[in-house]
């Protein structure tokens, strides 16, 4: 099989190799997790090299048993031919868990060192089992600075090449940045055609903040209102006319604003099929179409907490990832 050559995007900030241009992501229902190993060995025969996952998935072990594998079946040279994402949940969010949990990570990776290292929500929890949906009682305010603090050190000590952060608002990153003496590189939010977050995407522009793109096909149904991405009539019309498909045409709308995708897929011909969106081009009249399209955000702080319990150390405000 002849594997896709995917383009790559530096970062601005740290010492990663630069990020292919789109990613595959891990996180899976926990029915589906002993496929995850097979899955990432299928992504790395089709031409993925950028890989997503998190202490929360519960995929990060799988994950580097494939890299291991592909490295020894001659798949990729060697680790450093990856790039390779994880993310601090939010019980390890404060400043003297950082550390040991990007650690256990990486014991989990079986690797030396992950390409970024994000904080996965702007949420801090109280110490304690990783566990979703989230307690509100056990929201804390979330100290920025020895957070971060803890981030930089990850990153000067090598655990890190690169360190950034995910469902980031304006708001969150004027607190980060205002005590950071190593910036973000990457900003990882949910983003396509449906929820194109200009305002952030600018805001993450002036600041030369890379911003990564999860959820790009719909994603999840949180709240039971169908895939907003994948039942769009405006896709679907591009889609006819360019001969695509309405996952490419979302895939390379977010490539042609200079995001990275990062679509999760345990199917190979799936995995292959997202990308063959290189070598075309969406139209003006393609993104005049596309940027009329009605905005709907799917993931919301109220849908990754119970809705039993009260906030008792932070306001709702303070948690909320939708940008406004």
């Amino acid at each position: 099989m002849v594997s896709a050559v995917v383009p790559e995007v530096a970062l601005r900030h740290g010492n990663a190799r630069p990020m292919p241009a789109v990613g595959m992501g891990t996180a899976a229902a926990p029915a589906m997790l002993e496929k995850a190993r097979e899955a990432v060995l299928a992504g790395i025969e089709v031409g993925y090299r950028h890989f997503d996952t998190a202490a929360l998935y519960g995929t990060e072990a799988a994950l580097g048993e494939a890299i291991a594998e592909a490295t020894r079946r001659g798949l990729v040279a060697s680790r450093e031919e990856v790039f390779v994402t994880s993310k601090l949940w939010s019980t390890q969010c404060h400043a003297d868990l950082v550390l040991p949990s990007l650690r256990e990570s990486l014991r989990n990776l079986q690797m030396d060192y992950v390409d970024l290292y994000l904080i996965h929500w702007p949420i801090s929890l109280k110490p304690g089992p990783m566990a979703f949906p989230l307690k509100r009682e056990d929201a804390v305010p979330f100290d920025f600075e020895g957070v971060w603090r803890s981030m930089e050190e990850a990153q000067r000590l090598g655990l890190a090449k690169v360190i950034g952060v995910s469902n980031f608002t304006a708001k969150h990153l004027d607190k980060l940045l205002a005590v950071a003496t190593i910036l973000p590189a990457v900003n990882q939010v949910e983003m396509s055609p449906v929820w194109q977050q200009r305002t952030l995407r600018r805001y993450c522009a002036e600041k030369g903040i890379h911003v990564s793109a999860y959820s790009p096909l719909g994603g999840q149904n949180w709240a039971g209102n169908g895939n907003g991405v994948l039942e769009s009539p405006v896709l679907a019309a591009i889609a006819k006319a360019r001969g695509k498909s309405i996952a490419q045409v979302s895939l390379r709308w977010i490539y042609e604003q200079g995001l990275t995708p990062v679509a999760k897929s345990y199917k190979k011909e799936r995995l292959k099929h997202n990308l063959e969106i290189f070598d075309w081009e969406l139209t003006e009249e393609d993104h005049l179409k596309i940027s009329q399209i009605p905005q709907n955000k799917t993931v919301k702080a109220t849908y990754v907490f119970s809705p039993d319990g009260e906030f008792t150390s932070v306001d709702l405000s303070d948690v909320e990832v939708v940008e406004e």
